[in-house]
């Protein structure tokens, strides 16, 4: 797995998750439970990760979409 986004913001987590699964491209949002730890203030970003095969692919889908990466 690769890092593809690393975000504080939840929203875009949720947004690039949707974009990918509508081109078929399985993902794993990591740290989504770090908030019990940091006091849910939103300090600590949460990362995307997708298999490095569908990195390129996912990275174009971001770029289109107009995610900064």
């Amino acid at each position: 797995m690769k890092e593809l986004l690393r975000t504080n913001d939840p929203t875009i987590i949720a947004f690039a998750t949707a974009l990918l699964g509508g081109e078929g491209i399985d993902c794993f949002a990591m740290d989504v439970n770090m908030s019990v730890l940091e006091g849910s203030i939103g300090i600590l970003p949460r990362r995307l990760l997708v298999r490095e095969e569908d990195l390129t692919r996912a990275q174009r889908v971001m770029t289109d979409n107009g995610i900064v990466l």
